[in-house]
């Protein structure tokens, strides 16, 4: 059996040492080490968006990545971003544009948004269905996701946050 490996890493803003098995992906290590269950688990082949987090500010595929490539980063999670208000905006568009439904897709669908609008403050409709592309929806049919991005872009008045 292979040894626990000792990793340092910033999530969300806190400094965590953990030992982990080094084959551990950092979905797993998130979710069942650090309970921050806000990271979905969906198709473990990187696919499907729903464990994008950011690591040293690029969104990956948690399910992709093993907990020993994190050694020495900073990884946010969906709960980083909510607690510091950086997706606040963009959560109540969700609601109010009713692109919840189930909420499975959520935390990686504002992952996706956010990347997006850091990038361009005023992405049109075809940019953000391209950028969200690559998150699986089986609930919105994404008209509604793309709703509420688009207006949390015109609400953030082009400022790029």
């Amino acid at each position: 059996m292979t040894a626990p490996v000792s990793i340092s890493l910033d999530v969300n803003g806190e400094r965590v040492d953990a030992l982990v098995l080094p084959r551990l992906n950092l979905a797993d290590f998130l979710r069942e080490q650090l309970q921050l269950t806000g990271t979905h688990v969906g198709c473990e082949h990187g696919v499907c968006g729903a464990c994008t987090v950011r690591v040293n500010g690029e969104i990956v595929r948690s399910c992709l990545m093993l907990a020993v490539q994190t050694h020495g980063a900073a990884v946010q999670t969906i709960e980083g971003l909510s607690d510091s208000g950086e997706v606040a905006d963009l959560q109540a568009a969700f609601r109010d544009r009713n692109a919840l439904q189930c909420g499975f897709c959520t935390p990686g669908m504002l992952m996706a948004a956010q990347d997006l609008l850091k990038q361009e403050a005023r992405p049109d409709r075809d940019r953000i269905r391209e950028h969200l592309s690559g998150n699986y929806c089986r609930c919105t049919g994404y008209q509604a996701i793309i709703d509420a991005v688009e207006t949390t872009a015109r609400a953030r008045g082009g400022r790029r946050v």
